[in-house]
């Protein structure tokens, strides 16, 4: 079983939600939003099989002017 977060990049690191469960985390930095991912998702699944891969899908949202 593979899980998904959709990562929403932010200015002081990101947010991670989980698409399939109610997983949420954040992290100030992407090494520490990674671990938080992991460690939120061995909690959420603490009596139950562990998903076999957890994927990151990081959405950036930018905003171009034209003048």
């Amino acid at each position: 079983m593979e899980i998904v977060f959709s990562i929403t990049q932010e200015a002081d690191g990101g947010v991670g939600e989980c698409l399939s469960y109610d997983i949420f985390t954040q992290g100030d930095t992407w090494e520490e939003l990674r671990a938080n991912v992991q460690e939120a998702t061995c909690a959420f699944f603490f009596d139950a099989p562990k998903p076999s891969a957890i994927r990151l899908h990081l959405v950036r949202d930018e905003l171009l002017a034209f003048a």
